[in-house]
C-alpha cells in the first residue's frame, strides 16, 4: 500500500505535518490570506448576535458542547474511510444554461462545495465562492479540490452580490473574492468579516456587514438578503478564533425565497428562522465534515434534514460536500445519508452533479440521481485505486 493511499494510516500525518508547516509558513510571512482584524467598538454594538466584549469575541447563543478533540484526531489517523475519490468525478457547463433566465424565477446551480449561483427573480447571488484548488491559507498544502470549478470564473454571468456565511478558508477564498471585486460585485458578510475585505483593498462601498437579522436590498434587483443565526466558530489565523461573526442567510425576491445554512450545527435558531422568514421554496444545507466530536458545529445528513424542515424549506439542495476532504466519513457517505434521511423524513432533496442548474420548483427529487456511486466503480473497474484490489 503506498503512503498516499487514501487508506493509508500515514497519509493523515503527512497531511497534517505538511498543513501546519504551511500555516506556520504563511503567518511568518505576514501572508495577506489571513485578512485583517476588526474593530472590536464596532463588533460590540452587535444586538442580534452576542459578543463578549470582555473576550473579545462573538459566542453562540448558547454555550455548546465540546466534543473530544482526540476522537477526531484518532479518526483521522486510524480510520479507514475513504475520504478522497478514486476516481474522476464528472461535471456539467452551466455557461450554456446561465445565457436564458430560469423559466420558473428561480435557479440553483452547485459549483461543489458551499458554493452556489443563486437565481432568484431576476437576480444573480453568489453564496460562498471558492474557485481556487485549496481550501488553505497556502496554495502548497491544504485540503485540494476532487474535481475543477464547472466553470471559470470569467465565464460567470453579472453577479449582483456575493454572501458569505463566515471566515473559514473553505468559505471565504482570497484568490476568488478578489477576482469578484475587481467586478464590482457587492459582498454581504457577517459583523467583523469586512475586515477581511478591506485588508485586500476591497473598496468599502462594496463591503456590507450585518448582524444576525439584518437586511439589506441587492441594488438594481428586488432582492433582499438577511443574515440569519447559526451556530458555528469563526478564524482565519492562530490567535483569531471567534473575532468575527458567522451567520446563514436568507434570500427573499418577490416570488421565492432561498435558505443558505452556511455551515451550522445543529440548534433551536433553525425554527425561529422558519417563523421568522420561511417558508422557502429551497434550503441549500451543509451536510459533510461531520464527527461526533464536531457535532455542536456541523451539521451531519439526518440533521441537515431535520433543519431543512425547521426552517420550512421545500426542496433540498446538500452542500458543503463532495469538493473538499474535511472531515473523517467517506467522501460518498454524506450524499448517501442525505438521501435517505430525505426519503424517509418525506423531503424532496435535488443531487445534481456540480455544474448542473436545477430549477428547484419543478425539478424531480433526485435531481440528477447518484452520480457519486459510479465514480469509484469506474476507477475499480478500470484497475485504478484501492477498490480495484479487493
Amino acid at each position: 500500500m503506498s503512503i498516499w493511499s487514501t487508506r493509508s494510516p500515514i497519509r493523515p500525518l503527512l497531511t497534517i505535518a505538511a498543513a501546519a508547516g504551511g500555516v506556520f509558513l504563511a503567518a511568518s510571512t505576514g501572508c495577506a490570506t489571513f485578512g485583517g482584524t476588526p474593530d472590536t467598538a464596532e463588533m460590540n454594538s452587535a444586538r442580534g448576535a452576542i459578543f463578549d466584549a470582555r473576550k473579545g469575541v462573538f459566542v453562540n447563543e448558547r454555550a455548546i458542547e465540546q466534543g473530544k478533540p482526540w476522537k477526531a484526531l484518532g479518526d483521522t489517523l486510524f480510520g479507514d474511510a475513504q475520504t478522497t475519490p478514486e476516481g474522476e468525478i464528472p461535471i456539467a457547463s452551466p455557461v450554456e444554461a446561465w445565457a436564458t433566465a430560469p423559466e420558473s424565477g428561480l435557479r440553483l446551480t452547485w459549483m461543489g462545495h458551499s458554493t452556489v449561483l443563486l437565481e432568484i427573480d431576476g437576480a444573480r447571488v453568489l453564496t460562498d465562492p471558492i474557485w481556487s484548488d485549496r481550501a488553505s491559507p497556502s496554495s502548497a498544502v491544504g485540503p485540494h479540490r476532487f474535481h475543477a470549478p464547472p466553470a471559470p470564473l470569467e465565464a460567470l454571468p453579472p453577479i449582483d452580490a456575493v454572501i458569505i456565511s463566515h471566515d473559514h478558508y473553505d468559505h471565504l477564498d482570497h484568490e476568488t473574492t478578489l477576482a469578484l471585486a475587481e467586478k464590482g460585485v457587492p459582498f454581504y458578510v457577517p459583523l467583523g468579516v469586512g475586515s477581511h475585505l478591506a485588508k485586500w483593498g476591497v473598496a468599502p462601498e462594496q463591503i456590507t456587514e450585518l448582524d444576525w437579522w439584518g437586511r439589506a436590498k441587492v441594488p438594481g434587483t428586488d432582492v433582499t438578503v438577511v443574515a440569519t443565526p447559526a451556530q458555528h466558530f469563526s478564524g482565519r489565523g492562530l490567535l483569531s478564533r471567534n473575532q468575527t461573526l458567522w451567520a446563514s442567510w436568507v434570500v427573499r425576491g418577490p416570488a421565492h425565497r432561498v435558505y443558505f445554512g452556511g455551515d451550522t450545527g445543529l440548534f433551536d435558531g433553525f425554527a425561529d428562522i422558519g417563523r421568522r422568514e420561511g417558508p422557502f421554496d429551497a434550503s441549500l444545507m451543509p451536510v459533510g465534515a461531520y464527527n461526533d466530536a464536531w457535532r455542536a458545529i456541523h451539521l451531519d445528513p439526518e440533521e441537515a434534514v431535520a433543519a431543512h424542515l425547521m426552517v420550512r424549506g421545500g426542496v433540498m439542495l446538500p452542500v458543503h460536500w463532495g469538493t473538499f476532504s474535511l472531515g473523517t466519513h467517506d467522501w460518498r457517505e454524506p450524499a448517501e445519508r442525505t438521501v435517505a434521511a430525505a426519503r424517509a423524513a418525506g423531503v424532496a432533496a435535488i443531487t445534481p452533479l456540480p455544474g448542473a442548474p436545477i430549477e428547484p420548483t419543478t425539478a424531480q427529487a433526485g435531481g440528477t440521481g447518484p452520480w457519486w456511486r459510479l465514480v469509484d466503480a469506474v476507477a475499480a473497474f478500470f484497475g485504478e485505486g484501492p477498490l480495484a484490489a479487493r
